[in-house]
């Protein structure tokens, strides 16, 4: 895959199948757009992801995002929500950008694209002028989980409550963050439990504050933890926001390193304790909670 910043850096010479929208999430109604260009993908016509800017509290990282989108297209194209492009008319968008710089062959939008000034562009527009710069137009119905519109939103408001099972169905794959693992106060090595402290891109939405059952990825190898999402509140007034993992089995050194943690179940909301005693025993609780989660896992899949 090829990424590049600006549509008009793009230098593509083939015939294009392209999906434009926000993408912060690529969520499963993402990846229908995503699937149709895909489908168009040939020797003569090459898929473009044209993404424009992510808005503070994102779903993903845009480095995260091309990782995803690496197998899967030929060119991501971030854009930045510039004054000239807001100013645009939306038949001079067609015209300018879809025709004459990405050669568009096939354009796959949901039902809700607008585009151009004062978002006059839409489906209907793009399709009242396919005929005139011969491209085809896909308009992909929003895709719905148990009757409900699955949107940036939707999984935003599950990640607030903690509900990261729920996040999970409605991206199709469990929700992340990465980080290098930094030094901190090591209270935790103090206490008997080494922990490793990641903190997440400025913009990166962190899941409700509290402990949840984790996978952790060191040097390629995936590890069972537990992990608390927050601002560790008993030990520090410093309200900065951390995911603090214990990783089960793991007895290496770890600092510097970049590790990937997946939210897999919330067990309970983060708490200011009385005292760095009682933190800790409910810390002990939490480890055997892990335990436990990971062993019914292992279990039902018959390991």
């Amino acid at each position: 895959m090829k990424y590049i910043t600006g549509i008009e850096s793009y230098s593509g010479q083939k015939r294009s199948a392209v999906t434009l929208g926000k993408f912060d999430g690529l969520h499963l109604g993402h990846q229908k757009l995503i699937d149709k260009i895909r489908s168009y993908t040939s020797d003569e016509c090459e898929s473009i992801v044209c993404a424009f800017d992510m808005h503070r509290d994102s779903l993903m990282t845009g480095r995260e995002r091309r990782e995803h989108l690496e197998p899967k297209v030929d060119w991501l194209i971030d854009q930045p929500f510039t004054k000239a492009l807001r100013e645009m008319e939306a038949e001079e968008f067609i015209d300018r950008i879809l025709h004459k710089v990405l050669r568009a062959a096939h354009i796959v939008v949901g039902t809700d694209f607008s585009f151009g000034y004062g978002k006059r562009g839409n489906a209907a527009l793009l399709q009242k002028m396919a005929d005139q710069y011969g491209y085809t137009v896909d308009v992909i119905e929003k895709e719905r989980y148990l009757g409900t519109v699955i949107s940036s939103t939707y999984i935003k408001d599950a990640l607030a409550q903690g509900d990261v099972k729920l996040a999970e169905r409605l991206l199709g794959y469990p929700y992340e963050m990465t980080g290098i693992v930094r030094h901190g106060k090591q209270l935790g090595r103090t206490l008997g439990f080494p922990t490793m402290n990641i903190e997440p891109e400025k913009n990166k939405i962190l899941p409700r504050f509290g402990v949840y059952a984790c996978r952790v990825r060191i040097d390629g190898k995936w590890y069972d933890a537990v992990g608390n999402a927050g601002i560790k509140p008993t030990v520090t007034d410093e309200q900065r926001r951390l995911l603090e993992v214990y990783v089960y089995g793991y007895d290496g050194d770890a600092y510097g390193k970049e590790i990937t943690a997946q939210f897999c179940e919330f067990e309970r909301p983060e708490t200011k304790f009385g005292s760095v005693e009682e933190l800790k025993n409910n810390v002990m609780r939490d480890m055997r909670y892990g335990e436990r989660y990971f062993a019914a896992l292992r279990e039902k899949s018959g390991e």
